[in-house]
């Protein structure tokens, strides 16, 4: 096989062989992207009861199960962070010492009957988290339909998540030399979709209770899926409409991704994943969750997410750079100290690559576009200070106050802290505030859900950035 080749046939059906033209990440890059990025999944898995019909769907209360903190880590958390935080820093170590204090979300999926799924968490006392919110731009008054769009020519092989069941006989393989591969038929002689009303319909509780998690069945979507919630703020923040054309830049494990495909229904959806394990993960959660007819929108791609801006300039309307990070939650536990420790010392790095995937998809959205940056860690230095740097270097992009149309909306929820990083990270006199006050100028660079008592969800950090026409 051609060293440019990679095969998915370890999933539950056979997929095809494609070639993908990939670009080759750093080990300390890819180091990242496969151990960093993670937050979108629940950590822990329950029992499902064996009872027949909805009692095998009763929310269960995690088991106890000891699990050692790491000191290295936890040292440098108390160093940072207390300065950070400040008041909010004991109580948020409280919770991230705590797994079985931890709250988790239960995402429907509108393209699954959800009538039973629904009522049974109503039942068990969960409620829903965004009640009438319009998440789609357009009001719905019957099944939404979407008309596809020619799509762009990319420099990345792209793999339809969807297409596991309708795999061509070998002979019909892409050629090596091919720049771009679209699998399913033309876009352009595609009949229009009749698909679910956009809705994103997410369920929580106010106890650290657990809804069960469904096995993966071929050939048969899944109901639901498991996330912290606070996963959902950047989807939200992003705005996807119909018919846009859509990039996830660090799109595994799949969980935002799919958030936008249940807020609209997008013309393009590429879910760029370039560790091949990760990759293969995103697909098949891409193909537990959305139907066939999706196989020519919702593509997943290969590439070095640093290199969109130059191959796929000004293509999206939209980009989530769900940047890889030092995951707070995941990193308190690693394996051991000496985990622990190599992982701070590789910390440092972290910020360089961060920036890199921010300005790559500055580049990659269209003038008028939007881009959001997000994390699952409480530090500045990769939250605040990334924005400040990828704004000092790209002058026209503009960030943007989410502070009055997420934070306050939802503060019955999640626990926001009004001064992301409290202003430590050194500004450049063009980025300083001008005509507002310092508090307004750190809601602009972004806002930071930090886990307390009762509101457990995060870590997380999201900023919106508006590239100028």
């Amino acid at each position: 096989m051609s060293s440019h080749m990679f095969s998915v046939q370890q999933f539950y059906v056979p997929w095809r062989r494609i070639c993908c033209k990939s670009e080759k990440l750093t080990p300390v890059a890819l180091n990242w992207l496969w151990s960093s990025n993670c937050h979108t999944g629940p950590h822990v898995v329950s029992q499902q009861s064996n009872q027949k019909g909805a009692s095998n769907k009763q929310v269960t209360k995690r088991p106890k199960k000891e699990r050692s903190s790491c000191q290295a880590v936890l040292n440098l958390f108390d160093q940072q962070y207390s300065e950070e935080l400040g008041d909010l820093w004991p109580s948020a170590r409280r919770v991230l010492l705590d797994p079985q204090s931890w709250q988790y979300g239960v995402m429907l999926n509108r393209f699954s009957a959800v009538t039973d799924i629904t009522q049974i968490l109503q039942f068990q006392g969960f409620s829903t988290l965004l009640p009438q919110m319009d998440i789609s731009p357009l009001l719905c008054n019957g099944p939404s339909t979407v008309s596809s769009s020619k799509y762009h020519k990319g420099k990345d092989t792209l793999l339809s998540s969807d297409y596991i069941s309708k795999c061509p006989p070998d002979d019909s393989l892409p050629q090596p030399d091919s720049t771009s591969h679209m699998l399913g038929q033309d876009p352009q002689s595609e009949p229009s979709l009749s698909l679910p009303c956009p809705s994103l319909q997410c369920y929580i509780h106010p106890s650290p209770l657990r809804f069960p998690s469904q096995a993966h069945r071929p050939g048969q979507l899944k109901q639901y899926y498991l996330l912290n919630a606070a996963s959902l703020l950047p989807v939200l923040a992003l705005q996807v409409r119909d018919g846009e054309k859509v990039l996830d830049l660090c799109s595994a494990p799949g969980g935002k991704a799919l958030a936008m495909m249940q807020s609209a229904t997008p013309a393009l959806l590429c879910c760029n994943e370039p560790d091949p394990h990760r990759r293969d993960w995103l697909a098949k959660t891409l193909e537990s969750f959305l139907p066939h007819s999706l196989n020519s929108r919702v593509i997943v791609s290969a590439q070095d997410g640093r290199s969109f801006g130059q191959s796929e300039a000004g293509v999206y309307d939209k980009v989530l750079v769900d940047a890889p990070c030092s995951n707070d939650r995941s990193w308190l536990y690693s394996c051991s100290n000496q985990q622990g420790e190599q992982r701070l010392k590789e910390r440092t790095s972290l910020p360089v690559l961060q920036a890199q995937l921010l300005r790559s998809a500055l580049s990659a959205v269209r003038p008028g576009g939007i881009v959001v940056y997000s994390t699952c860690t409480l530090s500045s230095f990769e939250n605040s200070a990334v924005i400040e740097t990828a704004l000092s270097d790209f002058p026209e992009a503009e960030p943007e106050d989410l502070w009055e149309e997420i934070a306050a909306p939802l503060s019955k929820y999640f626990a926001f802290s009004s001064h992301p990083g409290h202003g430590r990270t050194p500004r450049k006199p063009s980025l300083q505030p001008q005509n507002g006050t310092m508090s307004s100028y750190q809601h602009r660079l972004g806002i930071l859900v930090v886990p307390q008592p009762g509101k457990t969800w995060g870590p997380m950090f999201l900023s919106r950035i508006r590239r100028r026409k």
